[in-house]
């Protein structure tokens, strides 16, 4: 069984993940690289961070943010998860620009996440990823109310992708998504999902019984797994 932390409400869990995230970034040294996930649930961890007493914490120049997955959408979209993070964080940080290390949101999809996985592969300095040395030390997660997690969407043929670091998603949802792989999301020191609401209690407790028939329940990271909860959408666990 995963790790749990449950906390009272949703502030209660913002503000405790942004102190794990400030520890985790501490405790580090060198690049620290950290995997971001959408959505609406961290939204609120990310302005914390950027503001006191988080923000001077941080160690922001040696912090390196990608994003698990990504709507085909150009980054000024409101349904950007680029946008989201910048406006809630990334622009009120000194981190340097070169650490930002978006998706793209226009033009091909497919070649969209070629280029990711190039810029993957980059920063990694390898083209094969080696359980030892995981590319991550943080990824962040979400977990939608169908058991998705980052963009791998029930259905879809991401779900079966080992090779690729990076793919299209067609299908599922109305746009096409750009989403990590299974193997990129697990090449990750920690993963640490962030759930709240009682409309998540159902699939939370499936995913942490290791229901592989989530896709959320087939995380498996090379490190630890994680999960950080407020009390309604961990119930009674």
């Amino acid at each position: 069984m995963s790790d749990l932390q449950v906390l009272p409400d949703p502030e209660a869990l913002a503000q405790h993940a942004a102190s794990w995230i400030v520890e985790q970034a501490e405790a580090s040294s060198g690049r620290f690289a950290w995997n971001l996930s959408g959505g609406s649930t961290p939204k609120r961890l990310y302005q914390l961070l950027a503001a006191p007493p988080f923000r001077e914490r941080m160690p922001w120049s040696r912090v390196h943010v990608f994003w698990g997955d990504e709507r085909f959408v150009p980054h000024d979209h409101p349904e950007s998860n680029f946008r989201m993070t910048r406006e809630a964080m990334l622009e009120h940080v000194p981190i340097p620009a070169a650490n930002i290390h978006p998706i793209a949101g226009e033009g091909d999809p497919d070649d969209a996440a070629g280029a990711y996985e190039a810029t993957l592969r980059r920063f990694y300095g390898a083209d094969a990823l080696d359980a030892a040395r995981p590319l991550f030390d943080v990824t962040l997660l979400g977990l939608g109310d169908d058991g998705h997690t980052a963009s791998l969407i029930p259905g879809t043929s991401a779900l079966g992708e080992q090779r690729a670091w990076v793919t299209a998603v067609r299908g599922g949802r109305p746009e096409v998504r750009i989403t990590m792989t299974y193997p990129v999301l697990d090449s990750s020191r920690v993963v640490a999902f962030l759930v709240a609401g009682d409309a998540k209690r159902t699939m939370l407790a499936r995913v942490r019984s290791g229901d592989r028939s989530l896709p959320a329940g087939r995380i498996a990271p090379v490190g630890s797994l994680l999960f950080l909860a407020d009390q309604a959408a961990a119930g009674s666990a």
